[in-house]
Protein backbone atom coordinates (compact mmCIF):
# COMPACT_ATOMS: atom_id res chain seq x y z
CA UNK A 1 0.00 0.00 0.00
CA UNK A 2 1.22 3.42 -0.80
CA UNK A 3 2.12 6.71 1.34
CA UNK A 4 -1.13 8.58 -0.55
CA UNK A 5 -3.38 5.32 -0.25
CA UNK A 6 -2.19 5.34 3.66
CA UNK A 7 -3.35 9.04 3.99
CA UNK A 8 -6.35 8.57 2.51
CA UNK A 9 -7.38 5.81 4.84
CA UNK A 10 -6.42 7.78 7.87
CA UNK A 11 -8.62 10.49 6.57
CA UNK A 12 -11.55 8.35 5.84
CA UNK A 13 -11.18 7.07 9.18
CA UNK A 14 -11.48 9.59 12.05
CA UNK A 15 -14.22 10.15 14.48
CA UNK A 16 -15.59 13.38 14.15
CA UNK A 17 -17.30 13.96 17.95
CA UNK A 18 -20.59 15.51 18.25
CA UNK A 19 -20.50 19.60 18.47
CA UNK A 20 -19.76 20.83 22.23
CA UNK A 21 -18.14 17.27 23.06
CA UNK A 22 -15.63 17.16 25.85
CA UNK A 23 -13.69 14.05 26.88
CA UNK A 24 -13.45 13.60 31.12
CA UNK A 25 -11.31 14.10 33.21
CA UNK A 26 -9.79 9.73 33.10
CA UNK A 27 -9.41 8.66 36.70
CA UNK A 28 -7.94 5.05 37.65
CA UNK A 29 -9.96 2.05 38.61
CA UNK A 30 -10.01 2.62 42.08
CA UNK A 31 -10.47 6.29 41.80
CA UNK A 32 -13.51 5.74 40.18
CA UNK A 33 -15.04 3.33 42.59
CA UNK A 34 -14.30 5.14 45.26
CA UNK A 35 -16.81 7.88 43.46
CA UNK A 36 -19.57 9.39 45.88
CA UNK A 37 -22.38 6.99 45.51
CA UNK A 38 -24.56 9.50 46.45
CA UNK A 39 -25.00 10.08 43.24
CA UNK A 40 -27.41 8.30 41.53
CA UNK A 41 -26.25 8.82 37.77
CA UNK A 42 -22.74 7.81 39.12
CA UNK A 43 -23.84 4.70 40.74
CA UNK A 44 -26.04 3.48 38.08
CA UNK A 45 -23.00 4.16 35.66
CA UNK A 46 -20.45 2.29 37.96
CA UNK A 47 -22.69 -0.47 38.21
CA UNK A 48 -23.13 -1.04 34.21
CA UNK A 49 -19.30 -0.93 34.50
CA UNK A 50 -19.03 -3.37 37.12
CA UNK A 51 -17.41 -1.44 39.29
CA UNK A 52 -19.57 -1.39 42.48
CA UNK A 53 -18.27 -3.72 44.71
CA UNK A 54 -15.40 -4.06 42.54
CA UNK A 55 -11.82 -2.26 41.61
CA UNK A 56 -9.62 -5.45 41.55
CA UNK A 57 -9.17 -8.38 40.34
CA UNK A 58 -8.23 -7.68 36.89
CA UNK A 59 -6.54 -10.40 34.73
CA UNK A 60 -4.64 -7.79 32.62
CA UNK A 61 -1.00 -8.97 31.59
CA UNK A 62 1.41 -6.26 32.92
CA UNK A 63 3.77 -7.34 30.90
CA UNK A 64 1.71 -6.29 27.93
CA UNK A 65 1.10 -2.73 27.38
CA UNK A 66 -2.45 -2.65 25.16
CA UNK A 67 -5.38 -1.27 27.24
CA UNK A 68 -7.65 -2.89 24.44
CA UNK A 69 -6.75 -6.49 22.99
CA UNK A 70 -9.03 -6.91 20.30
CA UNK A 71 -9.26 -11.31 20.52
CA UNK A 72 -11.10 -11.67 17.68
CA UNK A 73 -13.36 -10.75 15.00
CA UNK A 74 -16.54 -13.05 13.68
CA UNK A 75 -19.07 -12.77 10.13
CA UNK A 76 -22.06 -14.68 11.60
CA UNK A 77 -24.24 -15.09 8.90
CA UNK A 78 -28.08 -16.43 8.90
CA UNK A 79 -27.42 -19.44 6.29
CA UNK A 80 -24.09 -20.54 6.74
CA UNK A 81 -21.35 -21.01 9.19
CA UNK A 82 -20.09 -18.62 11.76
CA UNK A 83 -16.45 -17.59 10.26
CA UNK A 84 -14.06 -16.75 12.67
CA UNK A 85 -10.68 -14.79 12.82
CA UNK A 86 -7.90 -14.42 15.72
CA UNK A 87 -6.41 -11.05 16.06
CA UNK A 88 -4.88 -11.70 19.26
CA UNK A 89 -1.62 -11.29 18.04
CA UNK A 90 0.32 -9.90 15.42
CA UNK A 91 0.74 -12.80 13.08
CA UNK A 92 -3.12 -13.83 12.89
CA UNK A 93 -3.29 -9.90 11.35
CA UNK A 94 -1.29 -9.77 9.14
CA UNK A 95 -2.58 -13.67 7.56
CA UNK A 96 -5.90 -11.42 6.73
CA UNK A 97 -4.14 -9.34 4.36
CA UNK A 98 -3.24 -12.65 2.04
CA UNK A 99 -6.59 -14.88 2.97
CA UNK A 100 -9.72 -13.04 1.33
CA UNK A 101 -12.91 -14.04 3.27
CA UNK A 102 -15.47 -15.40 0.65
CA UNK A 103 -19.14 -14.43 1.34
CA UNK A 104 -22.05 -15.00 -0.96
CA UNK A 105 -23.49 -12.07 -2.71
CA UNK A 106 -26.76 -11.29 -1.15
CA UNK A 107 -25.94 -13.14 2.22
CA UNK A 108 -27.05 -11.44 5.77
CA UNK A 109 -24.82 -11.56 8.52
CA UNK A 110 -23.64 -9.82 11.85
CA UNK A 111 -20.34 -8.39 12.68
CA UNK A 112 -19.07 -9.49 16.15
CA UNK A 113 -16.02 -8.15 18.17
CA UNK A 114 -14.66 -10.16 20.94
CA UNK A 115 -12.03 -8.47 23.38
CA UNK A 116 -10.44 -7.81 26.06
CA UNK A 117 -9.65 -4.59 28.65
CA UNK A 118 -6.67 -4.61 30.88
CA UNK A 119 -5.16 -1.73 32.99
CA UNK A 120 -7.64 1.34 33.43
CA UNK A 121 -11.22 2.01 32.02
CA UNK A 122 -11.81 2.61 28.70
CA UNK A 123 -14.15 5.52 28.10
CA UNK A 124 -15.90 5.87 24.52
CA UNK A 125 -14.33 3.17 22.68
CA UNK A 126 -15.57 3.10 18.88
CA UNK A 127 -15.12 1.25 16.29
CA UNK A 128 -14.56 2.43 12.55
CA UNK A 129 -14.87 0.39 9.22
CA UNK A 130 -13.70 1.68 5.85
CA UNK A 131 -14.65 -0.43 2.72
CA UNK A 132 -13.13 0.50 -1.02
CA UNK A 133 -12.86 -1.46 -4.15
CA UNK A 134 -10.16 -0.63 -6.80
CA UNK A 135 -9.49 2.27 -4.38
CA UNK A 136 -13.04 4.17 -4.65
CA UNK A 137 -14.57 3.95 -0.89
CA UNK A 138 -17.95 1.86 -1.12
CA UNK A 139 -18.85 2.49 2.13
CA UNK A 140 -18.19 3.74 5.78
CA UNK A 141 -19.06 2.80 9.56
CA UNK A 142 -18.65 4.40 12.58
CA UNK A 143 -20.13 2.33 15.66
CA UNK A 144 -19.89 3.17 19.10
CA UNK A 145 -18.62 0.33 21.21
CA UNK A 146 -19.54 1.58 24.80
CA UNK A 147 -16.97 2.05 28.13
CA UNK A 148 -15.81 -0.81 29.83
CA UNK A 149 -13.71 -1.60 33.16
CA UNK A 150 -10.68 -4.01 33.07
CA UNK A 151 -11.87 -7.64 32.33
CA UNK A 152 -11.33 -10.15 35.58
CA UNK A 153 -11.69 -13.87 36.39
CA UNK A 154 -15.46 -13.80 37.05
CA UNK A 155 -15.91 -12.19 32.83
CA UNK A 156 -12.71 -12.45 31.20
CA UNK A 157 -14.24 -10.63 27.78
CA UNK A 158 -16.44 -8.56 25.92
CA UNK A 159 -18.41 -8.81 23.12
CA UNK A 160 -19.91 -6.61 20.62
CA UNK A 161 -22.29 -7.38 17.94
CA UNK A 162 -23.30 -4.90 15.26
CA UNK A 163 -26.52 -4.01 13.03
CA UNK A 164 -27.18 -7.15 10.65
CA UNK A 165 -25.90 -6.03 6.77
CA UNK A 166 -26.52 -7.64 3.70
CA UNK A 167 -23.88 -8.17 1.24
CA UNK A 168 -24.19 -6.56 -2.37
CA UNK A 169 -25.72 -8.97 -4.91
CA UNK A 170 -25.18 -9.13 -9.26
CA UNK A 171 -22.55 -9.35 -11.47
CA UNK A 172 -21.34 -5.81 -10.85
CA UNK A 173 -21.46 -5.94 -7.04
CA UNK A 174 -19.05 -9.01 -7.23
CA UNK A 175 -15.34 -9.05 -6.80
CA UNK A 176 -12.68 -7.94 -4.36
CA UNK A 177 -13.32 -5.31 -1.53
CA UNK A 178 -10.49 -3.56 1.03
CA UNK A 179 -11.52 -3.48 4.69
CA UNK A 180 -10.13 -1.19 6.97
CA UNK A 181 -11.25 -1.46 10.62
CA UNK A 182 -9.90 0.89 13.54
CA UNK A 183 -10.94 0.63 17.44
CA UNK A 184 -10.37 4.29 18.86
CA UNK A 185 -11.40 5.98 21.98
CA UNK A 186 -12.43 8.90 23.62
CA UNK A 187 -8.83 10.15 23.36
CA UNK A 188 -8.84 9.45 20.10
CA UNK A 189 -5.89 6.77 20.26
CA UNK A 190 -6.05 3.70 18.48
CA UNK A 191 -5.55 0.55 20.23
CA UNK A 192 -5.81 -1.94 16.89
CA UNK A 193 -6.29 -1.02 12.93
CA UNK A 194 -5.82 -3.79 9.93
CA UNK A 195 -6.59 -4.38 7.04
CA UNK A 196 -8.82 -7.45 5.51
CA UNK A 197 -10.24 -8.46 2.16
CA UNK A 198 -13.83 -9.43 1.68
CA UNK A 199 -14.12 -11.46 -1.84
CA UNK A 200 -18.19 -11.42 -2.81
CA UNK A 201 -18.92 -14.27 -5.44
CA UNK A 202 -22.04 -16.08 -6.71
CA UNK A 203 -22.15 -18.76 -4.29
CA UNK A 204 -20.03 -20.02 -1.56
CA UNK A 205 -18.05 -22.21 -2.70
Amino acid sequence: MSASENANIEDDLVHVPAEGYKVGTKKTVDEYVQLDNNDESLKKWKESLGLVGSGSGSIGDVNDKRKVVILGLELEFRDHETFKVNLDTQAEVDKLKSNPIVIKEGAHYKLRIKFRVQHEIITGLRYLQLVKRKGVRVDKSDEICGSYSPNTAEKPFYEKTFIEEEAPSGLLARGTYDVTSKFVDDDNFTHLQFTWVLHIKKSWS
